[in-house]
């Protein structure tokens, strides 16, 4: 079944879609407006997803439902591509209370039939003790917790020689970092996912140029606090659509900014990807008491005809504190755009306009350069 079979399956009767490109045109939902529902409909804003097994809840507070099916947020397809397997003891370092991040790769190294050593993030002594004894051969965690297990094995003379894979998640993973633990046989890989949606997009095995994103989410990256897409390979927010029949997500904001890869990678992995974190999408900021929003700048640039672009700075601080509207113009520039720009951000800027293709393609719209005292 197609992406757009599955994706009408999970839409309303009246929601029925002809292509894909089509979701554009359904809202987003962003995690102020989910936070917003569940608290008048708590625990999941009045919608309770089918074959309910656990409830989480993350900061927010959040809640998140388990589904009782074998893989609900579907990491076990990353860890089955890097290679993980029934022969394989994994030592789940991820919190297993309240939050959902321990069930998510518990349930991943399930699937592949994988022994589970659910520490959680405890003790890295008790780590050590615990993975020499069991005979752990693949660790799961955030990047940088995997070092601190390692060097306290090599403080304790306990090595740990059996480890041959990391499955990381929850930050950075540096690319020195990532040649040290392979210096050591540990093949590294990240996958990128939420609690809300579960995995979104996975290096494999050979891929590591971007990630590929997974076959049961639909992955669209609008322009800042909008629902519209953005050009190919620019940067902006990560929407992401689940096609779950038990518990769909349409075109939900995860709240980061990322981009589709364009390059070729170099294993010859075809499937579509997108690069890394690259900031966040909420980059709405307070000046003399009035907001400015994404989505105030895109009006901008809809708002007015030959602007093709737009960026709003905030510099100074306290009572020096200066608005720069900065707009890439295809016309002459000579315009006079203060009384769209006053109406809508209802504050007195400085307007600048400059070349079509000269402002940053970043996914930044209000960027806030404002001095911290």
């Amino acid at each position: 079944m197609s992406k757009l079979d599955r994706l009408n399956a999970v839409l309303g009767a009246d929601q029925q879609l002809d292509s894909l490109e089509g979701l554009a045109n359904l809202p987003v939902t962003r995690k102020d407006e989910l936070l917003e529902a569940q608290r008048d409909n708590p625990p999941f804003g009045g919608h309770r997803p089918n074959r309910l097994s656990h409830i989480f809840q993350s900061p927010g507070p959040i809640y998140e439902p388990g589904l009782a099916t074998e893989d609900f947020w579907r990491f076990g397809r990353f860890a089955k591509e890097v290679g993980l397997s029934e022969t394989d003891v994994v030592l789940n370092t991820f919190a297993y209370h309240f939050t959902p991040a321990g069930a998510m790769f518990e349930a991943a190294a399930r699937a592949n039939g994988a022994v589970v050593v659910p520490t959680g993030p405890g003790s890295s002594r008790q780590q050590v003790e615990v993975a020499a004894a069991t005979g752990v051969t693949a660790y799961v965690g955030t990047p940088d917790f995997l070092q601190i297990i390692l060097d306290r094995a090599a403080e304790s003379n306990t090595p740990l020689p059996l480890i041959k894979f990391a499955f990381v998640s929850a930050g950075p993973l540096f690319p020195a970092m990532r040649q040290a633990y392979e210096d050591r046989g540990i093949l590294c890989r990240q996958c990128y996912g939420t609690a809300d949606v579960g995995l979104i997009a996975y290096e494999t095995a050979a891929c590591t140029n971007g990630m590929v994103i997974d076959e049961d989410v639909i992955v669209e990256i609008v322009s800042p606090g909008t629902g519209t897409p953005v050009p190919h390979g620019e940067i902006g927010e990560v929407v992401v659509t689940v096609l779950n029949p038990d518990h769909p997500m349409i075109r939900f904001s995860v709240g980061d900014l990322s981009a589709f890869a364009t390059d070729e990678d170099p294993s010859g992995e075809t499937r579509a990807r997108i690069v890394g974190w690259r900031g966040r999408a909420d980059q709405a900021t307070k000046v003399k008491g009035m907001f400015i929003r994404p989505e105030q700048v895109s009006k901008l640039v809809a708002d007015c005809a030959d602007v093709s672009r737009a960026r709003v700075e905030v510099t100074g601080s306290g009572m020096s504190e200066q608005i720069e509207v900065m707009l890439e113009c295809s016309g002459e520039g000579s315009q006079d755009y203060s009384a769209i720009v006053q109406d809508i951000l209802k504050l007195r800027s400085k307007i600048t306009t400059v070349e079509v293709g000269s402002l940053p393609r970043d996914g930044i719209l209000v960027s806030d350069l404002r001095e911290v005292p």
